[in-house]
């Protein structure tokens, strides 16, 4: 198999700059590969095929994260161990049925000289494969293993930050350091803040991406879209996700069941019309609402009929995503207080914490919509976060805008 050529144009992922290179980080080394359908090339060719005919690689197994490396299993669904049918290499679960299933032991990387990552995420804390990358990150350093970074593009850009930090006390798999909701920040850019600041001795490498530019949308890398997660079929949904997941915290459909994951609001009790014209009415920029009805085929509500609304983002530039998922919840809430309710059963392996509070990092933007505030009143509270968050990440950041 060639992996030379002419040089595509667009932007080529680090696993295309990587196979430029001919895997000179790679030659020589018995490799583990962290990985899920995302990992291919502009030809569709996955990482697990590239690296198994790669010269002077030995590729020994594969660790999927959530959803697992054929991503067909749903969200905080166990993974199993298993088999890989495609190249015959074991896979181990990175998302069993317990926390210690999270990062991979020392039996599992026993017999390893490197561990390569190759997931593309969406560009928020809660979306957990940049976590399941700190803890393999971790467990690297723990046993001198060198560890590489293929990156890609942040499908929702680079420039934008937005939402509140994590406090102490409300960690989980859905953030586990403290990052900014929306982060504005590629894998690469990531491992390189977290081996700094979670202090990791670890032969690091990043491979980076070539071409890209942080303001550059993901529809025009050329580069093909691959559901990340069963949920997150387009680039636009990864767009609304760092605000409309905060209704996993809630009792309200976010449209899971439907075509239209992330998209929808709604619930039995809702009034879709007067919900649409008191979201409208908060004027929050880039989105305007329209009133529908949907029924989702399986989790919460599944089968009934569901009154809500749906996003149409009308400015990519000046949209809020968490903002406008704060205010969805607000307005939601506050149209029937009685029934709407916050989930407190366990969440990403956390119990005793509303899952509500996780996603925000803390209890005070739960809190503030309890006391009836805004979304522009919480947002004054996080603002500062916001910028402290992007001096931090400055020096991490190597691609220009």
């Amino acid at each position: 198999m060639s992996f030379m050529g002419k040089r595509p144009a667009g932007v080529l992922p680090g696993l295309e700059v990587l196979a430029r290179r001919r895997f000179a980080p790679l030659r020589g080394l018995r490799v583990g590969l962290v990985c899920n359908p995302t990992a291919v090339d502009r030809r569709l060719r996955h990482a697990a095929d590239l690296l198994a005919a790669a010269p002077g690689v030995r590729l020994t197994a594969l660790f999927g994260p959530e959803h697992g490396v054929r991503g067909d299993v749903q969200y905080m669904a166990r993974v199993d161990d298993g088999r890989d049918p495609a190249t015959g290499l074991p896979v181990h679960s990175l998302y069993g049925a317990a926390p210690e299933s999270l990062r991979p032991g020392p039996s599992l990387l026993a017999g390893l000289d490197a561990l390569v990552f190759d997931v593309q995420d969406v560009g928020s804390r809660y979306y957990t494969y940049q976590a399941t990358m700190m803890l393999c990150m971790e467990a690297a350093a723990a046993a001198r293993l060198r560890f590489v970074v293929l990156d890609r593009p942040n499908p929702i850009g680079g420039t934008q930050i937005e939402g509140p930090a994590l406090r102490p006390g409300f960690e989980s798999f859905c953030g586990l350091h403290d990052l900014a909701v929306r982060h504005g920040m590629t894998v690469g850019e990531l491992a390189a803040l977290f081996r700094e600041e979670r202090r990791l001795d670890l032969d690091l490498e990043v491979v980076p991406c070539e071409g890209w530019r942080r303001r550059r949308p993901f529809e025009a890398t050329g580069l093909p879209w691959v559901f990340p997660s069963p949920n997150m079929p387009t680039p636009d949904t990864a767009l609304v996700y760092p605000g409309m997941c905060l209704l996993e915290g809630t009792n309200l459909s976010e449209g899971r069941g439907t075509t239209r994951p992330f998209h929808l609001l709604g619930a039995p009790w809702l009034d879709g019309r007067q919900l649409a014209h008191d979201l409208d009415a908060e004027r929050l920029p880039g989105v305007r609402f329209r009133p529908v009805g949907f029924t989702p085929t399986w989790d919460k509500h599944a089968g009934k009929p569901c009154h809500g609304v749906e996003l149409h983002v009308h400015d990519l530039e000046a949209f809020r995503p968490f903002r406008t998922g704060l205010a969805c919840v607000a307005v939601a809430r506050a149209q029937d207080p009685d029934r709407f309710a916050w989930r407190e059963e366990a969440y990403e392996f956390v119990s005793g914490v509303p899952a509500f509070d996780l996603l925000c990092g803390s209890d005070r933007e739960r809190r503030a919509i309890e006391a009836g505030d805004g979304w522009r009143e919480m947002t004054r509270a996080f603002a500062g976060e916001e910028r402290a968050f992007a001096r931090r990440r400055r020096r991490f950041l190597r691609y220009a805008d």
